[in-house]
């Protein structure tokens, strides 16, 4: 008899977010035997696409979807996905985006979601966050198109540029961007990123899809990634005030990444070469609205939210408020489903339930 061997599980609130995903009625079978390249694997977004083609690949044992994991950190790796580990179909690639890939003999989906998202961490390294960006970007393109892979670029609102705008934000507008200011090394590469995604598909036809991205949360963010969501979990969590740093009156649209991962998944299979969509939420909440939810959702009673009073002086790295045009999207067939007061409470449940599990080894 073989001892018992601790084998970690899926997180149960992303199983069944996953699940939710499979009943779309969408030909997910196309996946099946395909081979895809996920950039950035132990990033939030990335991560979740993982547990997608990972379910697929457990459902279809005889054609299941391979999975080649490019990371830095094999250590990170191993213990985001210590529940993929032996199985034949996930395939790490521990290396920089920026550097020579190995010989894959089959790749039919890329996924580009390398690099820094949060302020916190692309100001700590602004020359690395523009690096992937930029010549990540050109490195997957040049594997999709000698593979004759679709490939998804993660980009993100931050492309609008600065200022406010009274109408929903559609893939046509944008805005200025100082090259020179502290937060350019995220803005200005991620348009450069879409400007080469665009220019491979006219020049050597690549099914290059860009995807902007709203404020996205849910199971497996990092809580100590600085921006506000985050931190207000970590602070249910801990039981600990809300504490804001502003007066709160900045809204944004929260978007859960399960809804999220429904829009990449479309996109991959069936989103227009050269063309940006938009993926977000389409209401705006405001960060003390946001705080005081999380705070009744905790599990510690009485919890308070403590915040200066307005100054009328608003600042932001990009847009201070303001929302997508989903229409793009919707025309896919997709709109968010899930209300932050929903989303949230299967954020703050996930971490509750990520408890370790110890099952017998086979």
């Amino acid at each position: 008899m073989q001892p018992l061997t601790p084998v970690s599980v899926r997180n149960p609130v992303i199983a069944e977010d996953i699940q939710q995903i499979l009943g779309r009625p969408e030909a997910w079978e196309l996946f099946a035997g395909k081979h895809v390249l996920i950039a950035g694997a132990t990033s939030f977004l990335a991560a979740y696409l993982i547990e997608f083609f990972s379910v697929l690949s457990e459902r279809w044992p005889h054609q299941p979807v391979i999975i080649h994991a490019l990371a830095r950190s094999e250590s990170k790796l191993n213990q985001r996905f210590a529940h993929l580990r032996e199985r034949a179909w996930f395939r790490p690639i521990i290396q920089d985006v920026r550097s020579p890939f190995p010989e894959l003999t089959q790749l039919d989906y890329i996924v580009h979601a390398a690099g820094a998202g949060s302020p916190k961490h692309f100001l700590a390294d602004p020359i690395g966050t523009a690096c992937s960006n930029v010549f990540g970007t050109l490195q997957l393109l040049e594997l999709a198109r000698q593979h004759q892979a679709r490939l998804l670029f993660m980009s993100s609102g931050a492309v609008y540029g600065h200022g406010n705008s009274e109408k929903p934000l559609g893939e046509e507008d944008y805005g200025a961007l100082d090259p020179l200011d502290v937060s350019a090394c995220y803005g200005e590469s991620k348009r450069m990123a879409e400007t080469l995604c665009a220019d491979y598909h006219r020049q050597h036809g690549v099914a290059a899809v860009i995807a902007r991205i709203s404020h996205t949360y849910g199971p497996g963010i990092d809580l100590n990634d600085g921006r506000s969501f985050a931190d207000f979990v970590a602070d249910a969590l801990a039981g600990r005030d809300i504490v804001l740093s502003s007066d709160g009156s900045g809204s944004r649209p929260f978007c859960y990444v399960g809804d999220a991962t429904a829009a990449f998944l479309l996109l991959l299979l069936r989103g227009e070469g050269g063309n940006a969509y938009n993926v977000g939420f389409d209401q705006e909440t405001t960060i003390l609205e946001l705080a005081r939810l999380i705070a009744r959702m905790s599990s510690t009673p009485g919890l308070k939210v403590i915040h200066p009073a307005p100054t009328g002086n608003r600042q932001a790295l990009f847009r201070s408020g303001g929302h997508f045009d989903l229409a793009k999207m919707e025309r896919l067939g997709w709109r968010p489903q899930t209300m932050p007061q929903e989303g949230f409470a299967r954020t703050l449940r996930s971490f509750i339930q990520s408890c370790p599990v110890t099952m017998p080894s086979q």
